[in-house]
């Protein structure tokens, strides 16, 4: 990187986290918003993929190297710095909120307390906290939704999640939540990766990810969850992760 293209170790330290937005400089419009330490900014806006990185070659990139066959170069706005990690986490999940069409691959930390109508919230913080009597995940389809929009709940939750395979096929249920509440309860089965040939008429995801086939739990389990609120411990600030899992009386760890 040219001097130009990054920051100084002086500049760096006084960021500290900071939340940016990317720019198409053909049409003016923000393509991608996130947040970062250092130079992750410029790594970003020029098209490098550090080692680990999770977004891998998806659409931000593609969007990159096509501005860049062009003759021209991203731009970026820092929009807010000096944070810490957990409000930057809350900056960008706000900001994608607020840019829609992004090209980000996760609709950011906190999409449970994103944006909502007023008659949203208050049904949501109304209703009663669910109990958790079995061994269940709670999966956020915020985002499958919106990806799926002409497809039934039951294939926005099926497909296609970066989870440990062996450790959920332990779950009785899997119960699919929308802001903060419960919608469905469902049973999984045969757990296979998500690939075209496993599921055909799916979107091609990254082939890391596993989907399983679902029926409907009985009407029982139903009534012991659905539009009921995710208890507060399994929706912590700052996180972006869609899987939860829960045991009566235990807090389980998230994949990482």
């Amino acid at each position: 990187m040219s001097e130009s293209n990054k920051f100084s170790a002086k500049v760096i330290e006084v960021l500290n986290y900071y939340v940016y937005r990317l720019i198409d400089p053909r049409n003016g419009i923000t393509f991608y918003v996130g947040k970062g330490r250092g130079n992750r900014v410029f790594q970003h806006a020029s098209g490098e993929q550090p080692h680990g990185d999770e977004d891998k070659v998806d659409l931000k990139i593609e969007r990159i190297w096509q501005i860049k066959n062009s003759g021209l170069e991203v731009q970026h706005i820092i929009h807010r710095h000096g944070l810490d990690e957990n409000i930057a986490l809350e900056v960008e999940c706000a900001l994608i909120d607020a840019y829609p069409g992004l090209t980000n691959l996760i609709s950011g930390a906190g999409s449970d307390r994103g944006v909502m109508h007023a008659d949203e919230v208050i049904r949501l913080y109304d209703m009663p906290e669910a109990v958790i009597r079995h061994n269940v995940i709670f999966i956020n389809v915020n985002l499958s939704l919106d990806e799926l929009p002409l497809r039934p709940l039951s294939d926005a939750v099926r497909y296609a999640w970066r989870i440990d395979k062996v450790k959920a096929e332990g779950y009785d249920y899997v119960l699919a939540t929308q802001r903060g509440r419960v919608i469905g309860a469902f049973v999984a089965s045969n757990w296979r990766h998500a690939t075209q040939d496993n599921f055909p008429g799916f979107p091609v995801l990254d082939e890391k990810r596993w989907g399983f086939d679902v029926k409907e739990a009985s009407p029982e389990i139903k009534s012991q969850y659905l539009q009921q609120r995710v208890p507060a411990r399994y929706r912590p600030q700052g996180a972006a992760n869609p899987i939860r899992y829960a045991e009566p009386e235990k807090i389980m760890r998230i994949d990482q």
